[in-house]
């Protein structure tokens, strides 16, 4: 009977081992990049959207007390957040991002920025108090307030949410995203950033918002 033998292979060196996984590595990343480069060939900071993503609409009353619609600010390049006049920190944080980054624009590029808050507090928000909020940040902010349903409707088709919740020492608060969305001048929705982005670093923001605007 033929016993059974084991059957060896010479050990690969770890040199030879090294450098295999380094190809292989280096292959993964060359496809993440092009990847990448397929999908945000502009290298956004943000998550970017396909270039032909016309923006939902949005239509209410602006914080002048005059009816305003998105599409009113056609060529601008308009960055919209929805929140609330009683938001505690998120979106006083983010008007005050969103004013660091029109500073660091070119001079003759800044009056073509244009932060829209969107109220998820029409019970709450007033006309008055909104043109105050925002114009405290910017005097070429903007603001609108959107009466329900129509509301629940336009937030749902910018993939945003929003809550009311009970709170200590108030009526009530409200608990929504805070993610704030680039709009091109032609009315298309290019990218968002999350609140860590918007607030923390000021010069990718502005690179990003000077990309969408070439």
């Amino acid at each position: 009977m033929i016993e059974p033998t084991e059957t060896t292979t010479a050990p690969r060196s770890w040199k030879k081992s090294a450098t295999l996984a380094l190809l292989a590595v280096s292959a993964l990343l060359g496809s993440v990049l092009i990847y990448d480069r397929m999908t945000n060939p502009l290298s956004f900071f943000g998550t970017a959207y396909d270039r032909q993503s016309p923006a939902p609409a949005l239509v209410g009353t602006g914080e002048d007390g005059q009816p305003l619609a998105l599409s009113d600010l056609k060529g601008k390049t308009v960055a919209v957040f929805f929140g609330f006049l009683n938001c505690p920190n998120f979106c006083p944080t983010t008007l005050a991002a969103l004013e660091r980054v029109r500073q660091t624009l070119p001079k003759e590029k800044q009056a073509n920025f244009v932060p829209l808050l969107v109220s998820v507090d029409p019970k709450r928000d007033t006309v008055s108090k909104l043109n105050e909020y925002v114009k405290y940040f910017n005097p070429h902010a903007k603001g609108m307030i959107i009466p329900e349903p129509q509301l629940t409707e336009a937030a749902k088709a910018w993939g945003m949410g929003y809550q009311y919740v009970d709170a200590k020492g108030l009526d009530y608060q409200v608990n929504h995203t805070t993610g704030t969305y680039l709009v091109d001048a032609d009315g298309n929705r290019r990218l968002v950033w999350d609140y860590s982005q918007v607030t923390t670093d000021t010069a990718r923001v502005a690179q990003d918002v000077l990309a969408v605007m070439e």
